[in-house]
């Protein structure tokens, strides 16, 4: 009886070790342990979201010796926006167009990839380019959301797939760029395409077969009729009073859950970021009525049922694109003497948020950068103050922030030993007007919002003055006291997401090419390395055998360079990489390769086009794309576009779709032929006009 009971002992043992061993061995257990261990279990290292790594041994006294240890680099030249996981030695990221990718975390050796295989014309659908922020592991699972709307779950080991959903309806503009996020066997996914006109809503499927579990719609039917879901019961009862009759009945409302998750393990709650309304402008989507739940809110849910707890709503009546799906991170900080479990969040409207995340309750808020719209947030109400017109319904208003945001997606980090938040934090003006003539178009850009005022100064000295308030900066952030501690300013407003280590370093990449190491006491400046590309995405850091790694995904893109490309460093696009760090490293990548400027004869190009019908038409549908003016050179510049050259050429890609596999749908929807023309008799224009002179190149720049 001793030996059998041996022998079973012993093969239970050897069978827990090859389940230690087993790739993406992940657990409930293991993930809210994470926050004090080495390796980065999810995408904010662990459920409270803080991205702070616990290792020392890169610090302020050698950060100056830290040198490249590996890299590798990808078959995609779009944004790279992911945060890579590290597990039992193994690196799992994800690139634009939703691929995947597994490495040795030591090596950089290549493990396995894989490719969804996504349509390309699907990028039409995706506002912000076809990015990607990250995977979720979890019991030998990896798991990805595909900028077509499927979630999918993959063989750690292999890169196979186990199983996929689709969890978008296929025939509406929703896309998927959000990294995932797993509870208790529950991972949980969310979508993007408000824009365009699609109804949010977070669904959990059960990790080991993919079957749904619930579902939670943060905007109401509009056909009145229940969803048979998690949200019905709390919709009846705050919801569906707080939507007035408008042009949210045929987009289904908005309020994606395009990002922002978090996840307190004693409380057993889940916290989501919702988004924007559709259309932007209140008026056309409500009847400038009801505060439109849950738009613009942080939502707190039961994460086995989907069950309400409760909500705050950072923007009653959205209606200038601020959602509040911007990271969200959990923190216990002594709050009027007294240790308090906190919420904290800074989304696009430029107020920092101090949250009681037990109930709900508004702690404080305060601006963290200079804001036109509002005043302050009413304590007893917790309603931002407006200012007067800001709701631009009579005339227009230039106003800070804009659609970018103060903080768009790109993650903030916590410092506990500072007590700061870090902020990368984006300063961009925007002229808001009523659409007057607008009405919602199925599968279109459909904000309420005129564009056309939009477009760049022909002032010399009004463009200066305007490129002038632009500005991107790394805030120190004091939750507490709510103030700023010091801040970092950059060249250009589109720059990276942060990380924090108890060596008493922020990392940041930045849109002119560099990777730094900055005092996480007082910001100064501590190392930095030419990565020869922009950086959007956040760094994270791992230890392997003794060793700390500091690794970042490197490739400008997202909303703000296709957007704002006139204030965006000139390059083009390159292919994106991964770059691993350490003391003493002496790999070296090799320098990107530089393509010559496309450049077309126009000289005997004329069109029959009406140039001002162009103009208008342009700014309407093709601005958010290819820059006001059509002064994108990120996506492909239409001012040097061979299309350009013959009316057929244009007419085949605007109309015909020849350029749909390669993201650039047909239009045929939403424009005539003739009106494609207009269009091309405009940018005929523009491309006509001399070049102006290049801006100065901030220091560091490649």
């Amino acid at each position: 009886m001793k030996i059998i009971r041996l022998g079973l002992a012993l093969a239970f043992a050897a069978a827990l070790v090859a389940c230690q061993k087993s790739p993406g061995n992940v657990d409930q257990k293991r993930l809210e342990a994470a926050a004090t261990n080495g390796e980065w279990l999810s995408y904010g290292k662990d459920y409270n979201e803080q991205r702070f790594s616990p290792l020392d041994k890169v610090n302020t006294g050698n950060v100056g010796t830290l040198g490249l240890a590996w890299f590798a680099e990808f078959d995609t030249d779009r944004g790279q926006e992911a945060t890579p996981l590290m597990i039992d030695g193994v690196l799992y990221t994800s690139t634009a167009w939703s691929k995947v990718f597994a490495f040795d975390a030591k090596t950089g050796k290549q493990l396995w990839k894989y490719d969804p295989k996504v349509e390309g014309a699907k990028g039409f659908d995706a506002c912000c380019d076809v990015v990607n922020r990250g995977v979720a592991v979890w019991k030998g699972k990896v798991f990805v959301g595909t900028i077509d709307g499927r979630l999918v779950a993959l063989d750690a080991k292999t890169g196979a797939v186990k199983w996929e959903v689709q969890t978008t309806d296929k025939s509406k503009p929703y896309t998927i760029t959000g990294a995932p996020r797993v509870v208790k066997d529950k991972v949980m996914i969310g979508n993007g395409g408000a824009e365009y006109g699609v109804r949010g809503y977070i669904t959990a499927y059960d990790t080991e077969t993919g079957k749904q579990v619930w579902r939670f719609y943060t905007t109401p039917n509009p056909t009145g009729a229940p969803d048979n879901a998690a949200s019905d019961k709390v919709m009846a009862e705050k919801g569906n009073a707080t939507w007035s009759d408008g042009e949210w009945k045929q987009t289904g409302g908005g309020g994606t859950v395009w990002d922002s998750m978090a996840y307190d393990p004693q409380l057993d709650i889940m916290y989501f970021g919702i988004g924007n309304g559709t259309p932007w402008n209140h008026q056309k989507r409500s009847g400038g009525k009801g505060d439109n739940l849950f738009l613009s809110s942080i939502l707190a849910l039961k994460p086995d049922t989907g069950e309400y707890v409760w909500h705050y709503q950072t923007t009653p009546a959205e209606s200038w694109d601020y959602t509040a799906t911007q990271h969200i991170m959990l923190a216990d900080l002594n709050i009027g003497g007294k240790p308090t479990k906190v919420l904290m969040q800074a989304p696009k409207n430029g107020f920092f948020y101090v949250i009681d995340r037990a109930t709900g309750k508004l702690l404080s808020a305060k601006p963290y950068t200079n804001i036109t719209w509002a005043s302050g947030v009413d304590m007893a109400t917790g309603r931002p103050i407006e200012t007067a017109g800001s709701r631009y319904q009579t005339s227009m208003v230039m106003q800070v922030p804009g659609p970018l945001g103060a903080h768009n997606w790109q993650p903030m980090a916590f410092n506990p030993k500072q007590g700061l938040v870090y902020i990368p934090l984006n300063v961009t003006p925007f002229a808001y007007a009523d659409d007057k003539g607008g009405s919602y178009k199925a599968g279109a850009w459909n904000v309420g919002v005129d564009f056309v005022i939009n477009s760049l100064p022909t002032d010399a000295a009004q463009m200066k003055a305007l490129t002038s308030m632009i500005k991107g900066q790394l805030v120190a952030w004091d939750p507490v006291q709510q103030k700023a501690v010091w801040t970092v300013d950059h060249p250009y407003f589109w720059n990276a997401g942060v990380l924090s280590t108890a060596g008493g370093l922020v990392f940041q990449g930045a849109a002119h090419g560099q990777f730094s190491a900055y005092d996480a006491a007082n910001g100064k400046k501590l190392w930095s390395t030419e990565v020869g590309n922009g950086v959007i995405a956040a760094p994270m850091s791992y230890e392997l055998d003794g060793e700390q790694y500091v690794a970042v995904m490197v490739g400008v893109g997202g909303g703000g360079q296709i957007s704002a490309p006139a204030s965006m460093p000139v390059r083009p696009r390159l292919p994106g990489r991964l770059m691993v760090y350490k003391l003493g490293g002496t790999a070296k990548a090799p320098a990107f390769p530089q393509p010559a400027a496309a450049k077309i004869d126009l000289t005997n190009v004329a069109s029959t086009g009406n140039v001002q019908h162009g103009f208008e038409l342009f700014h309407k549908n093709c601005q958010v794309c290819h820059g006001p003016n059509a002064s994108g050179a990120w996506l492909p510049d239409l001012k040097a576009s061979p299309m350009l050259t013959t009316a057929q050429n244009w007419k085949g890609v605007v109309i015909d779709g020849a350029s749909a596999s390669r993201g650039m749908a047909s239009f045929s929807r939403f424009l005539s032929p003739q009106d494609a023309e207009d269009i091309r008799a405009y940018v005929i224009t523009e491309a006509r006009k001399p070049v102006a002179a290049a801006a100065p190149t901030p220091a560091g720049m490649n």
